[in-house]
């Protein structure tokens, strides 16, 4: 079996009882980053090994992993915050582990977007996540598809490009539109604002941002 364990994306209190249960259980526990995950085994007590796993060897390490898979391991895949596949590795492993006949199990857990999404206080009902949008080369034509979407949108961003994504936003979908940025979700230096794409990025345009970035910008009014 693979499992898919979510990790907290800031405050280590919100693993959960399950999450440190299967990584106890694991024979291998496959982690985007030994070093960021070690902090998290070492505060619950787990010391199954570890194999790093990302982006970087994901392609070359993939083949070797399913076929202990199939011989009869369980696995644990771990990331440096939040659930494995939401804009981290994770999908190549799973989709290969599914064609060979591997069970793979996803344990619910920690998601950026999810509370930034709730707390933004946008329309939650309907939404779309776009992970982070190109750096260069398309970005300008990804921002440009957004100018009709009735959704409210989900975007995970630099701090180095936060400014720049609410200038470009603001120029395409009007300054007015509204839109909330969640900073460093659940630290102790967590910040939600919320205002017009205008107002962010002049209150972000201030200073040097720091942290882990999630945007909610409001869908096109029908």
């Amino acid at each position: 079996m693979l499992y898919l364990v979510p990790t907290p994306v800031g405050n280590l209190g919100d693993m959960t009882y399950r999450g440190v249960d299967v990584l106890r259980s694991a024979s291998l526990v496959l982690a985007e980053d030994t070093r960021t995950s070690r902090v998290l085994m070492q505060r619950y007590s787990i010391d199954t090994p570890m194999q790093s796993y990302h982006i970087f060897n994901e392609h070359r390490t993939v083949a070797t992993l399913v076929e202990r898979l199939i011989a009869g391991e369980d696995m644990a895949l771990v990331t440096d915050a939040g659930t494995p596949g939401i804009s981290d590795p994770g999908f190549l492993l799973v989709r290969e582990a599914v064609k060979a006949g591997v069970g793979v199990e996803c344990l619910p857990g920690a998601t950026a977007f999810v509370p930034a999404l709730v707390q933004s206080g946008l329309p939650c009902d309907r939404f779309v996540f776009l992970g982070f949008l190109p750096h260069k080369k398309g970005r300008q034509s990804a921002v440009a598809a957004l100018r009709d979407e009735e959704r409210t949108m989900i975007i995970y961003e630099s701090p180095y490009r936060l400014v720049k994504l609410l200038g470009e936003l603001a120029e395409v979908l009007g300054s007015e539109r509204q839109a909330c940025v969640c900073r460093e979700l659940t630290k102790l230096h967590a910040e939600t604002a919320r205002g017009s794409l205008a107002e962010l990025e002049a209150h972000f345009g201030q200073s040097e941002v720091k942290g882990e970035i999630v945007v909610v910008v409001g869908g096109k009014e029908q």
